[in-house]
């Protein structure tokens, strides 16, 4: 009948329609755990089709070995699933939507530097747990590159809260500073090796297009989120006892 034709379009090819939420800026350990809690699943069977190849990526640069591979490449965003779909379909979906946002946005401007793709999701998932307004994005960006050009060392917090897995109550200390992990940008040169957190389109953007300064250190200034900028050393440290007051 046509009521009945009509109830099966309405519950559509899955059953029951589930709508997920994963915000910006989590490892992926902790993005498994609510996509785990919205979908009814296992976060140990969430985690297994990542590590045993049921789930793919063409931003995998090898086979994975550790979770920590993963980082960047599953999309925060809000997706609609059916109740019965498979973990391994679900994380699928949201790799194959970290290709197409990647791909989405031109990374000459990297790739004129012999910087690849990849890194530039490395250099939004700093940007994405380093910023808070999307207007600073591209300037916290252009830090970052200025930093890479001159070969200084980032010096960029976020990536020691991910070596230490988490930030420390009260803050970051100077031995924590000290922590000997290849993401502790303080004693490392260079990129990280894998990115650090989920990053948001915004971020990816600001990554492959950053604003034309000459910065070299930022501070947060406000409760807002905004960041006082400076290419001049002894100005960083009065504008760090400034946001100190």
């Amino acid at each position: 009948t046509v009521d009945a034709v009509i109830a099966l379009l309405v519950e559509g090819p899955g059953g029951e329609v589930i709508r997920i939420t994963l915000i910006e800026g989590l490892t992926v350990p902790r993005m498994l755990d609510p996509l785990a809690e919205q979908a009814g699943f296992e976060v140990a069977d969430l985690q297994a089709p990542l590590l045993n190849g049921l789930v793919d990526s063409d931003l995998l640069r090898n086979a994975p070995g550790s979770l920590a591979d993963w980082e960047g490449l599953l999309f925060p965003d809000t997706y609609e699933i059916y109740a019965d779909d498979d973990p391994a379909d679900v994380l699928q979906l949201l790799a194959d939507t970290a290709e197409e946002r990647v791909a989405s946005v031109d990374w000459s401007y990297l790739t004129d530097r012999g910087l690849t793709p990849y890194d530039g999701v490395i250099i939004a998932s700093m940007i994405e747990r380093e910023a808070r307004l999307d207007e600073e994005r591209p300037v916290i960006a252009s830090v970052i590159f200025n930093r890479l050009d001159l070969d200084m060392l980032l010096q960029i917090d976020a990536t020691v809260v991910y070596a230490l897995g988490g930030l420390p109550e009260g803050g970051l200390s100077l031995d924590d500073l000290q922590i000997d992990s290849p993401y502790n940008t303080y004693l490392y040169e260079g990129l990280p090796p894998t990115p650090i957190a989920g990053p948001r389109l915004a971020s990816l953007r600001a990554a492959a297009a950053p604003a034309e300064t000459t910065y070299l250190y930022y501070v947060l200034f406000d409760a807002e989120g905004r960041h006082a900028f400076t290419d001049d050393f002894d100005e960083f440290l009065q504008l760090q006892e400034e946001a100190r007051e």
